[in-house]
């Protein structure tokens, strides 16, 4: 179940699952205040969801709904001068300093992306339409942002206490993302529409029944007029 971010009523988490759990439904405005939020995205780079990704099932899932939500999202922060940061991926072409360890790094290999520092593939999508501003951190291992780059401590640095997350995959990445910055204390809140998964109805499953026991599911929209409406104050 998603919260709106209007009520603060509570919201029921896993009911798929057989489960009932109440759980208060936190006011949106208050979470996602721009003098304490980052909008960090993950992955969002041509060599994963761009026109010519290695993994064309993930791309086009991605760019069917998420990519124009994760661009009216970045739009928004901006506007309301929420911090922006990119997580990307790199990759060297004789994979030195990346992961060997699990069975995704090996398939990546036959994936055909390239994404060695300066490719087009290891570069932020250009409709996301990166500003000076946008901080940009990359990482050469790992399976998420807080693992292989300085992301935590550059929040910190801000004064950042809550992130909204958006991004690939919720297969891996996006989920690995959610339970690093919930360990290390942040507030997640989670634009299910600004996310993407394979199989779409898999990834649909895991923020219903794991993901929102975590996060703050919402909508784009809702955060978009929380933002907007931040910026007419």
């Amino acid at each position: 179940m998603a919260t709106t971010g209007r009520t603060s009523e509570a919201v029921i988490f896993c009911r798929n699952a057989g489960i009932e759990i109440l759980m208060p439904a936190p006011l949106l405005s208050d979470l996602i205040h721009p003098a304490t939020t980052a909008i960090v995205t993950q992955e969002c780079q041509g060599g994963v969801i761009g026109p010519n990704a290695g993994l064309r099932q993930l791309a086009e899932e991605a760019r069917r709904t998420a990519v124009p939500n994760i661009a009216r999202l970045l739009s928004a922060a901006r506007d309301c001068g929420v911090n922006v940061v990119h997580c990307l991926a790199m990759r060297r072409p004789d994979g030195r300093g990346s992961n060997h360890n699990a069975r995704l790094f090996a398939a990546a290999k036959s994936f055909g992306a390239d994404i060695a520092p300066g490719s087009e593939g290891a570069t932020l999508l250009p409709e996301l339409d990166p500003h000076p501003d946008d901080l940009i951190l990359t990482r050469w291992h790992g399976l998420g942002p807080m693992g292989g780059t300085d992301l935590d401590s550059v929040l910190r640095n801000l004064g950042v206490t809550t992130i909204v997350g958006v991004g690939v995959s919720v297969n891996v990445a996006i989920t690995n993302f959610v339970m690093d910055a919930v360990n290390r204390g942040y507030h997640f809140v989670l634009p299910r529409d600004a996310v993407a998964g394979v199989p779409r109805e898999y990834a649909e499953s895991v923020i219903d029944n794991t993901l929102s026991l975590l996060a703050t599911v919402v909508t784009s929209e809702a955060v978009v007029e929380t933002w907007a409406a931040a910026a007419r104050t």
